[in-house]
């Protein structure tokens, strides 16, 4: 027996460590790498001419590309296409697109784009205070100074009770406190900047003097962030993904880190009947536009963050699709946060409530780390803090 088994590495760095183990020189791995490294790339919208042209060079290359069965004949206008390769695979096929025809230059310039950003690891949230190198997860703990949101309404909209709390979560490791005083719970109702500010203002006012972990504003108001981070919170977590222009521009001006999530409608719709052609790539696709525009808008590419908005629009299978499949979200080349803690989604499967979704929390949480998280937004700080230890250890 020669003890054959098929090896389940996920990274360059994982490849590279193995074929150390055994051996190989150090100039030879560096060229098996690109043979060993292989991805599936997916492009949605290619003209026929170029898909033809995109299928021909990647078999030549010794790769594959999926097209839909109507290019052939060109009975399609156009096509996604379903690249395979590795990294040699890749090259040989954009050194030979950026000498085509039609749109094959600016195909490969997004293909080389998003198989850069997918292996990029160097990421740090450069807060105004502090610089943190996210070489390891973040938590981000919640405070919810509201009296309707999902898992923890009323329950600190006293702001001794909310500061208390804020200053347990810092004891507890967070590295981030998240505060909002608006419930975006499905279905719920907005409420007013002054209602907002009247809420949370008190609360962030105090845990300034008390603790040194770095304030974050959940808020969709401008006005609301502006004001908050000028009292000292250091980063803004905008749960409409910048739709607002004033927020745009407002969170350039105050050039601090922020979140940009996707949703699916408004709260107060959002789940009525959430709908995508493809999760993922509807994600990606509303992320991207969301980041381009903040971009032009002014706010620096290395103070964003992206957010799948689990449970904002979407259902069960949705959300479990996400966490499977966060690590596509590696391809815009930015931060990943998630915030999986207690969602309903969690209770569906469990049959539990909001107060006994801990360990179905923790269990999203971990397979979201695995699959590419950074920054995990949670409820319970202590026990999420030790989960992420264990998690990170895995996988250092």
């Amino acid at each position: 027996m020669f003890n054959a088994r098929v090896l389940d590495l996920r990274s360059r760095e994982e490849i590279k460590q193995e074929m150390k183990k055994i051996g190989a020189t150090a100039p030879g791995i560096q060229i098996m790498l690109k043979k060993a490294d292989s991805r599936l790339v997916k492009v949605e919208g290619v003209g026929t001419k170029e898909a033809n042209i995109i299928k021909q060079e990647m078999l030549s290359a010794g790769g594959d590309a999926a097209t839909d069965k109507g290019t052939l004949d060109h009975s399609v206008e156009e096509s996604d296409l379903i690249l395979m390769g590795t990294t040699s695979q890749y090259e040989k096929l954009l050194s030979k697109l950026n000498i085509q025809p039609f749109q094959c230059k600016q195909i490969a310039a997004e293909v080389e784009e998003v198989l850069e950003n997918f292996e990029k690891r160097d990421f740090v949230l450069k807060l105004p205070k502090k610089k943190i190198p996210l070489d390891r997860t973040l938590v981000m703990g919640v405070l919810n100074v509201t009296p309707d949101s999902f898992s923890d309404g009323g329950k600190f909209l006293e702001p001794d009770t909310a500061i208390n709390h804020g200053e347990e979560m810092a004891k507890q490791g967070a590295d981030i406190i998240d505060i909002g005083g608006e419930s975006t719970r499905p279905y719920s109702d907005p409420v007013s900047q002054e209602e907002e500010l009247k809420r949370v203002r008190p609360v962030v006012e105090e845990l300034l003097q008390r603790i040194d972990v770095p304030i974050s504003i959940d808020t969709m108001h401008p006005e609301v962030a502006k004001e908050i981070v000028e009292m000292g919170a250091q980063m803004v977590n905008d749960v409409s993904g910048l739709r607002d222009e004033q927020m745009m521009s407002t969170v350039a001006e105050l050039d601090v880190p922020v979140v940009i999530m996707h949703m699916l409608g408004e709260p107060k719709t959002m789940q009525e009947k959430p709908e995508y052609k493809d999760v993922m790539g509807d994600i990606c696709r509303y992320l991207r536009n969301q980041v381009d525009a903040a971009v032009k808008g002014g706010i620096s590419r290395e103070k964003i963050i992206v957010d799948p908005g689990i449970g904002f629009g979407k259902t069960v299978e949705h959300n479990l699709e996400i966490v499977r499949r966060l690590g596509e979200m590696r391809s815009l080349g930015f931060p990943i946060l998630i915030g999986a803690s207690r969602k309903s989604f969690i209770g569906k499967i469990l049959d539990a409530d909001e107060t006994e979704r801990m360990e179905g929390s923790l269990a999203a949480m971990v397979s979201s780390i695995q699959n590419g998280a950074n920054i995990v937004r949670v409820h319970d700080v202590k026990e999420s803090v030790r989960a992420v230890k264990i998690a990170d250890a895995v996988h250092s």
